[in-house]
């Protein structure tokens, strides 16, 4: 038993980060404090002046370790780790980390490439971004390639370097060949800054040109090229176009703010680049509006700009607690001065407004849909609850599938719904290693003694307090277990739960003559179920899941054989090449016929590996 005075008069009166356990062992809540003793004695004092969170979490707290450090700065970062490790359920935290896209311009190469990543640098390139549509700068990407003649592959090419022979894009007029020497640096580079131009949106002086060399090769009588130089300044201003949503006056800036009701909260974040407004994000918290807005912010930014791409120099915010420990932390992972703003007045807080308009719109919505979806899951689940005479709803439902041709490269899958909704964090994968050839009951039957025997490996560690019920895989049982398949799939599952001791309700999924759901088998009874309700739908996404997880989980144990088969004893070529190769030629066959041109033009081929495959090839 955990001795609460004990440990409570001995915390030190230093800086550090506490972490709070309930009595399955689990991670609850992990907090930072400027003086250990002070903070964490205060949750277990009275709890008139504490919020209904903080009651409800105190009421879990079996026991609480925690973590000395030089100061409070180290305290908050290392508080940011935790929760990213542990997801605790009082803590606010990002369900995952959104990397945006970047316009990438490599700048530091003589014939710079330009292409979107996720991946943001100081590596002495040109990025822009980020952009929260992706949809949007790839489509900008396409218009940039279709006005410049930009070389797209990932040679490393030089200028008076060794020349290579000109690949397809040349011939259709895609790429002016850098690497044959057909274009000089100086050319290349022009396109590189007018690029760099467009994308600053300093565009003015590039659509003049365009406009004045039109009007000379219409005056030339040149109307072809006159409508070329027309297309090419309308393509520009479409891109411009796409990078505006409105300008404000300084550059790299985030505008965050947000909207509570008694239910939860939107965070809303305004992302400004180089002076215009490029993208806007929104968070939703459904159980968070017991915090204080001060507080959901400052836990959201520690998640936030801890995971995120790019910090930009100034933040504004409507109001935020410890401002100034939150910019020295945003300095350190910036790299350079951050400065978080409270405007008291002005277009600033105009903006600050509207964002949270935008965020009270946003959760608004959100509710609306999010309730809508919950009460066609929750009548969905009661009918089945009916139909199966079950005694309480089944919250949880694990379905399984196993996949396989001619019994080769055999798995097991398992997928898991909570509350009709797909928890992809909980579905496992099974490669077969029991069952030899095309034996899908064989297979399922170690699928489920696999999954059964480990989760009650793991609830006995759990118990024994060995384990924590946030690193079992398998320590979660289900209210109920769907077969992708008729009575054969499901006696198979009824045995294997009789054999563990465990009693859980098992139905079949069947499909009628075109491989559609049509109903379910259980206690050995066909029960039809109509195509048109809520309940068929819930059950055919549940079958179309486990079905697409296991025939995904197939192919690519197929295609890794496949990839090794042949491949692999070719000298110089390890695996890395040899899925280059692939992606490049498409098959092996395609492999046999190239050159060594053709070879040498794919990524991570030298000349040795390229001669090497050619030797290969020519006496098999």
């Amino acid at each position: 038993m955990f001795d609460f005075e004990y440990h409570l008069k001995n915390l030190p009166d230093k800086p550090g980060v506490y972490i709070m356990k309930n009595s399955l062992g689990e991670v609850i809540y992990v907090g930072k404090a400027k003086v250990l003793k002070n903070r964490v004695r205060q949750y277990f004092q009275s709890n008139k002046n504490h919020s209904e969170k903080v009651k409800k979490m105190v009421s879990n707290i079996t026991e609480f370790e925690y973590i000395v450090t030089d100061s409070e700065m180290e305290a908050l970062l290392l508080e940011c780790n935790l929760i990213k490790k542990y997801s605790p359920r009082y803590n606010i935290a990002l369900k995952d980390d959104k990397f945006y896209p970047f316009i990438k311009i490599t700048t530091n190469e003589d014939f710079p490439r330009v292409y979107v990543t996720r991946n943001y640098a100081k590596d002495g390139n040109k990025y822009f971004g980020p952009y929260v549509n992706a949809t949007s700068v790839y489509e900008t990407i396409d218009l940039i390639k279709k006005i410049y003649p930009l070389r797209t592959c990932k040679r490393s090419i030089t200028e008076g370097g060794e020349k290579t022979r000109p690949c397809l894009n040349y011939h259709i007029k895609l790429c002016k060949a850098p690497c044959a020497g057909y274009q000089t640096k100086e050319d290349y580079g022009n396109m590189i800054k007018e690029i760099i131009e467009i994308l600053n949106g300093k565009d003015t002086k590039i659509i003049k040109d365009l406009k004045e060399q039109m009007q000379v090769a219409s005056s030339e009588l040149e109307f072809e090229k006159a409508a070329e130089l027309r297309d090419r300044a309308l393509s520009i201003e479409n891109i411009i176009e796409r990078q505006k949503m409105f300008t404000v006056r300084e550059g790299d800036e985030d505008y965050i703010n947000l909207y509570c009701d008694g239910k939860g909260c939107c965070v809303q974040i305004f992302f400004s680049r180089d002076g215009k407004i490029s993208g806007r994000e929104h968070f939703v918290f459904e159980d968070k509006a017991d915090y204080s807005k001060s507080e959901v912010l400052y836990q959201f930014i520690t998640s936030f700009y801890g995971g995120t791409a790019q910090i930009p120099k100034n933040i504004y915010l409507p109001e935020i607690e410890e401002l100034e420990l939150l910019e020295e932390f945003l300095t350190i992972k910036r790299g350079s001065k951050v400065w978080i703003k409270i405007p008291k007045k002005g277009e600033k807080l105009e903006l600050l407004q509207m964002v949270e308009e935008n965020a009270k719109m946003t959760l608004e919505k959100f509710k609306d849909k999010i309730l809508s979806e919950k009460e066609i899951n929750r009548i969905s689940l009661e009918e089945l609850r009916e139909l199966l005479d079950l005694d309480e709803l089944p919250m949880r439902i694990e379905a399984y599938d196993i996949s396989n041709i001619q019994g080769v490269d055999s798995v097991g899958t398992m997928v898991v719904f909570e509350e009709g909704k797909p928890k992809n964090s909980d579905y496992r994968r099974f490669k077969i290693k029991t069952v030899q050839g095309p034996n899908d009951y064989e297979s399922m039957r170690e699928v489920l003694s696999r999954r059964f025997s480990h989760g009650l490996d793991e609830v006995k560690q759990i118990q024994e307090r060995k384990l924590t019920l946030a690193g079992g895989k398998f320590s979660v049982f289900p209210d109920l277990i769907l077969m992708d398949g008729g009575k054969g799939q499901v006696n198979i599952a009824l045995q294997v739960l009789d054999s563990y001791g465990i009693e859980i309700p098992v139905c079949g999924l069947v499909k009628d003559d075109k491989h559609n759901t049509r109903g379910l088998i259980y206690n050995n009874e066909e029960i039809i179920i109509a195509r048109r309700g809520n309940l068929f739908h819930m059950l055919t996404r549940i079958q179309d899941e486990v079905h697409r997880f296991a025939i995904t989980y197939h192919r690519s144990l197929r295609d890794k054989r496949t990839l090794h088969s042949i491949l692999e004893d070719i000298p110089f070529v390890g695996e890395k090449r040899r899925r280059n190769l692939l992606m490049k030629f498409g098959s092996v066959d395609n492999i046999k016929k190239a050159s060594i041109d053709d070879l040498l033009e794919t990524p991570g081929i030298d000349k040795k590996a390229a001669e090497s495959i050619k030797k290969y090839f020519s006496g098999n």
